[in-house]
């Protein structure tokens, strides 16, 4: 069984993490790049997969270079078994349109050069975007079928064929039953929560989790990066002239409040010291 996980890098959100200028706009050169957080899901889906019934699980992203470390986080924690970067300038600025063709494309070469794939994994929506555009349509580009919002699955190797539970959302939440053929395409629901029954599948993800360590030490042997003349992308169609999304306008995020006011002072003077020892002598302990 062979599994492809598509993940991405986005800014860290996190409070104190993330950089805006002046006028509220993000500064990403100034916020760290953390693998999207329902990324993370999508590749313990395909680690279940890969505990229940053996064989290989590769990570891939499109984005620029400093994206080799979601792909090496994505072997520390969930025990990918190798990499594949799609980057170069000409894919800068790509929409959800673009970013799946050039994915798709991708797929394609690691199909022809690599081996052959049965499923591919991908993310509810990225923290950035918040579309949860790309999977579909990168399914739509490889004309496979896709089973969404996926809370369980499992595989029968000798059908060929993928049964999963999916969540369905309506006026209430209702759980429906679904079987799609190999290959395909699969997003996981944030609320997707592997699980191992046996004691075969637990000493298996052990053994995983052994076996990780010593190829994560030397992720760039596993890494492999691709740029658009090798996978025979016509600049026109990727990028952002390749990108057909029309952004009308950008809303700054405002500043948070301050919420509580605060006095400047200076250490060497004596007086201003003197003022903040006795604001915090009734919260001391002791005499």
């Amino acid at each position: 069984m062979r599994s492809v996980v598509l993940t991405k890098g986005v800014p860290d959100f996190s409070e104190g993490a993330v950089s805006f200028d002046e006028d509220g706009h993000l500064e990403r050169g100034k916020t760290p790049t953390v693998m999207n957080p329902n990324d993370e899901v999508a590749l313990e889906a395909a680690l279940q997969t890969k505990v229940r019934h053996g064989g290989h699980v590769t990570g891939m992203s499109m984005g620029p270079p400093g994206y080799a470390s979601v792909l090496e986080e994505a072997m520390e924690s969930v025990y990918t078994d190798d990499s594949y970067l799609l980057s170069d300038r000409e894919l800068a600025a790509s929409d959800t349109w673009a970013t799946a063709i050039t994915l798709c494309s991708g797929l394609e070469k690691y199909r022809e050069e690599i081996a052959d794939i049965d499923l591919v994994f991908a993310g509810f929506k990225t923290a950035d975007g918040e579309t949860g555009q790309t999977g579909p349509q990168t399914a739509w580009a490889l004309e496979w079928p896709i089973v969404t919002h996926v809370l369980a699955l499992d595989i029968d190797p000798d059908e060929g064929t993928l049964r999963a539970k999916r969540l369905v959302e309506g006026d209430i939440d209702e759980i429906e039953t679904v079987e799609a053929p190999l290959p395909c395409m699969v997003i996981a629901d944030p609320e997707f929560s592997p699980t191992y029954r046996t004691a075969s599948h637990r000493l298996a993800h052990k053994r995983l989790r052994s076996e990780t360590t010593a190829r994560a030490a030397d992720h760039e042997d596993h890494l492999a990066t691709w740029n658009h003349e090798d996978l025979n992308l016509d600049p026109d169609y990727i990028g952002l002239d390749g990108s057909p999304t029309i952004v009308s306008s950008v809303d700054p995020i405002p500043k948070a409040p301050a919420e509580r006011d605060a006095t400047m002072i200076e250490p060497g003077d004596e007086d201003e010291m003197g003022q903040v020892l006795e604001e915090l002598r009734p919260h001391a302990g002791g005499d």
